[in-house]
């Protein structure tokens, strides 16, 4: 199952969190509001300010803002900045040490579902997230009988 991390939901959750305020926000503010352990919010915040972004601002009136526009942030970005790059499978394109790796039928399809996977995390912004804008889901049938929701409807031009 595709599933990420508690420090990059922490990060998604704080990012929303400052995108909507007005001011410098501190770890402290951020980690009482959504009851994230403090020390655990102030590593994943520092990480974002390394990688430039969030920027951060010591004294009465400090805290960290972004430090760019919240719409020019994807989740996709968030994602491996915390986590990593995103991989379905164990093996990568050129991991050797797996056994199957050369005769592999599904590494492929794997990877380009991954792909599309990451086009939808890299469209889905900040700014979004912060404005809890949510389009339509597509529910979509998966071959054991359920429902699986993937991707979003397209905007209706009027």
């Amino acid at each position: 199952m595709l599933r990420l991390s508690k420090k990059t939901d922490y990060a998604l959750i704080a990012l929303t969190f400052i995108a909507s305020s007005e001011k410098a926000a501190s770890a402290r503010e951020i980690a009482e509001r959504h009851d994230v352990p403090l020390e655990l919010m102030a590593k994943v915040l520092q990480r974002l300010v390394q990688r430039g972004v969030l920027r951060s601002q010591q004294g009465i009136h400090g805290g960290y803002q972004l430090s760019r526009r919240a719409d020019t942030v994807s989740v996709a970005e968030i994602v491996e900045i915390i986590d990593g790059p995103l991989q379905l499978t164990v093996c990568g394109t050129t991991d050797e040490r797996c056994v199957q790796f050369s005769k592999c039928n599904i590494k492929d399809p794997l990877h380009r579902i991954r792909d599309r996977i990451i086009g939808a995390l890299m469209e889905c912004t900040i700014a979004e997230l912060a404005a809890g804008h949510h389009e339509e889901a597509v529910a979509i049938p998966i071959s054991t009988g359920g429902i699986a929701v993937a991707g979003r409807r397209p905007a209706r031009s009027t």
